[in-house]
């Protein structure tokens, strides 16, 4: 078994962020609230407008629709995007969001890209490019998504506790003296969706994925395990051993951050306060 991390976002720090896609329908449906809302809104302008008694030459009118088109296909879908960090109506709707394809929230420049060429791909074409687009696209992206560097995520749903991976207490000793920073992220990875996952597994598939994840982690760990150790003891051994080393590493980086600013806080480097 293997974790693709193309299913998810790795950011620096080498951690998954599993925002998995949201499917087509899901997306069509939010598309169809804004394009709604968007011709309803268009509509009651033009309605106040003929109640007003407003009167205006071709060439008024003319330049009246390319206001309306400009402030309507493009301003307006920018500004929310860009204030909501990538949710319009339809995506508040239906549980969805627009983020950047390292996982962040998009900016106004991605907001303005695609609304841009959702003047294209959604109005003038009548969403038929967009629905080509999506459907031979693994994350769903329509060509505005491709130029802004951006896709849709469900932000919305069951939400699922993280299992934690205990350290076998026969290898805590050895775990305890291993070298096991050496193993890719991508790898620990793998390894601890494994875990978490073998016990709905057949049993056969369960041994073979994990004897070679197993050897796949020994080349990366220093000593080996004490002879006699299983593949998924050894691998539950690594997995929580990794993480003790990367929380230690964190309470560490906090205290050297905690003890800097008590030094910044004393003289010289104190500012005395006026009040005292």
């Amino acid at each position: 078994m293997s974790l693709d991390v193309r299913d998810g976002v790795v950011i620096g720090e080498g951690v998954l962020l599993e925002n998995q896609p949201t499917s087509f329908v899901t997306r069509a449906l939010g598309a169809l609230i804004d394009v709604t809302a968007t011709v309803v809104v268009w509509a009651l302008v033009l309605l106040g407008f003929s109640i007003a008694g407003g009167s205006i030459d071709d060439d008024g009118a003319r330049i009246l629709l390319i206001v309306m088109m400009v402030l309507f296909f493009i301003v307006v879908p920018t500004t929310i995007e860009t204030l909501t960090r990538g949710r319009s109506l339809g995506k508040l709707a239906v549980g969805i969001r627009v983020v950047r394809d390292d996982g962040g929230p998009i900016r106004f420049r991605q907001a303005f890209v695609r609304a841009l060429v959702g003047v294209l791909e959604l109005w003038l074409t009548m969403g038929s490019v967009a629905l080509i687009a999506s459907l031979v696209q693994p994350q769903g992206k329509r060509l505005g998504d491709l130029l802004a560097g951006t896709y849709a995520i469900r932000v919305r749903g069951t939400v699922t506790a993280r299992q934690v991976v205990p350290m076998p207490p026969r290898l805590a000793g050895w775990a305890a003296g291993a070298d096991v920073g050496r193993l890719p992220d991508g790898l620990a990875l793998s390894v601890r969706q494994f875990l978490v996952r073998a016990a709905g597994l057949h049993p056969a598939s369960r041994a073979d994925l994990g004897g070679r994840l197993a050897d796949e982690a020994l080349r990366h760990v220093s000593p080996p395990p004490p002879p006699g150790t299983g593949p998924e003891e050894f691998l539950a051994a690594v997995v929580a051993a990794r993480r003790d080393r990367d929380y230690r590493a964190l309470l560490t980086a906090e205290s050297a951050e905690c003890l800097d600013g008590d030094r910044l806080r004393r003289l010289p480097f104190r500012i005395p306060d006026p009040e005292s």
